[in-house]
């Protein structure tokens, strides 16, 4: 025992808190399963034993202690921290076109840059019109992914591979979470009010849609994007 009964209520409250906090600490640094000296300490301070085993609720439990000792949370972090930054990738670009058709905004391509990049879905081709990657909108939207993704300009959309779909609302379209991506394709994004236009649509081979529940007909194309895209990565 670290501390005798009459030491440890010689301590102020958030003293003894502290220490708490601190025992809680080593618990779960060297992942010990014996809180019998933590419960002692919580009985002389009048508080129920502790049971869990599980580090979330050890993890709750050690921040309580550091509020009611008056310590700033931010600067006692127990559980690893999330991962953050940029690391090596893990995949190449697969032989997959993602075509922009009149996709008006630069934040709605910035957006799917990001996607692309992240889940190392394709090649990028932009339609006339559509922002490229030498816009600053686009670039700050897509946080360094505009330099990594293969983006490429004035690429017919008939000289992309086969097939060809397209993600848009339709009353024959085949629900996202239903289809089989092949190995190779073009996924076609229309713009944002029109959808896809009638040229492209005569080059389409399928098409599929993120349904929908509630009274909106659509949702934002990056948005529906990456909902794809997640289907088209984790589906192969």
């Amino acid at each position: 025992m670290t501390f005798t009964k009459r030491k440890f209520l010689k301590l102020d409250l958030k003293q003894r808190h502290k220490k708490c906090a601190e025992l809680l600490r080593r618990h779960y640094e060297e992942d010990l399963a014996d809180f019998s000296e933590y419960n002692t300490l919580l009985s002389w301070i009048k508080c129920n034993p502790y049971e869990h085993a599980d580090k979330k609720k050890l993890a709750d439990r050690y921040h309580w202690h550091l509020q009611m000792a008056g310590l700033s949370l931010k600067e006692h972090n127990l559980l690893p921290a999330l991962r953050t930054g940029d690391r090596e990738a893990k995949l190449d670009f697969p032989n997959v076109a993602i075509y922009l058709d009149h996709v008006r905004s630069a934040y709605n391509v910035g957006s799917i840059l990001r996607t692309v990049e992240a889940l190392r879905i394709g090649s990028v081709y932009f339609s006339e019109k559509t922002p490229f990657t030498d816009n600053e909108k686009v670039q700050r939207t897509a946080m360094g992914a505009a330099s990594i993704v293969p983006c490429f300009q004035n690429i017919p959309l008939k000289d992309l591979p086969r097939p060809i779909i397209a993600l848009d609302t339709s009353d024959a379209a085949i629900p996202v979470a239903e289809f089989t991506f092949p190995k190779s394709f073009t996924l076609i994004l229309g713009n944002e009010e029109y959808g896809i236009s009638n040229e492209s649509l005569k080059e389409v081979d399928a098409i599929i849609e993120i349904p929908l529940f509630g009274m909106k007909n659509s949702i934002n194309i990056a948005c529906a994007f990456a909902i794809a895209a997640a289907k088209m990565r984790f589906s192969n």
